[in-house]
């Protein structure tokens, strides 16, 4: 096998590390998901104990890269190649912390008064895991078409939340008990970290394009890249 065979094939390995880092990402926000509609501590504690998984992906994957870079000294695509993939776990690891932040919004509830979930929160659920998804799918066949289109999908995420903080503010207009508004404004801290899930599905999505075409593109304007 040449060295440019191993090379291309240890680039492959990468990319299949990062694919199962984002596949740990979505596990641990669908048990924080069903965490906070269920306000279950156990749920929640085992949101915190797979974050920790998340987090070794990302050194390990991290070391990967800085291996590839020092012994391989790859150029252009290749260089990109390697480059996104840090950036990516980065930004995973971060999407990783928005659900552990919703785990923790679970522990504090259970020391208020029982808050229904507008349905939004649920919606915002299941749109920012998609956006996960398609972005993982565009990463994985160079499909810089399907990543474009994650920027609409992040502007949804966003009109959900906005409903969700209007519906926040009415409900503290019509409660008066400390406990109860507290548990209201937990149940915005949870659309915050699922809205920045979004904004951040939108930065990997960026680096999807970056890699592929070079480019270095803003997909949303109202963002800053992190």
């Amino acid at each position: 096998m040449s060295l440019r065979e191993r090379f291309g094939r240890s680039l492959d390995a990468l990319r299949d590390d990062v694919l199962a880092m984002a596949s740990l990402v979505e596990n641990e926000l669908d048990l924080a998901l069903r965490a906070l509609e269920t306000r279950d501590p156990v749920l929640a504690g085992e949101v915190r104990s797979l974050d920790h998984k998340v987090n070794q992906a990302r050194f390990d994957i991290e070391q990967t890269c800085v291996g590839l870079l020092v012994t391989q000294q790859p150029a252009a695509r290749d260089l990109r190649s390697v480059v996104a993939a840090m950036n990516m776990i980065t930004d995973l690891e971060r999407m990783g912390d928005q659900a552990k932040g919703i785990a923790t919004v679970v522990c504090h509830l259970q020391r208020t008064p029982a808050e229904d979930l507008p349905p939004e929160i649920a919606q915002m659920g299941h749109a920012v895991k998609h956006m996960l998804r398609e972005t993982m799918l565009a990463y994985a066949h160079d499909n810089v078409p399907l990543a474009r289109t994650i920027a609409a999908q992040e502007e949804g995420v966003d009109r959900l939340y906005t409903r969700v903080f209007q519906h926040i503010l009415k409900r503290t207009a019509e409660v008066g008990e400390a406990d109860t508004i507290e548990a209201v404004y937990l149940v915005l801290r949870a659309a915050r970290e699922l809205e920045r899930f979004g904004d951040l599905a939108s930065n990997l999505a960026e680096r999807v394009i970056y890699m592929v075409t070079g480019s270095l593109e803003t997909l949303n304007a109202d963002d800053v890249v992190g």
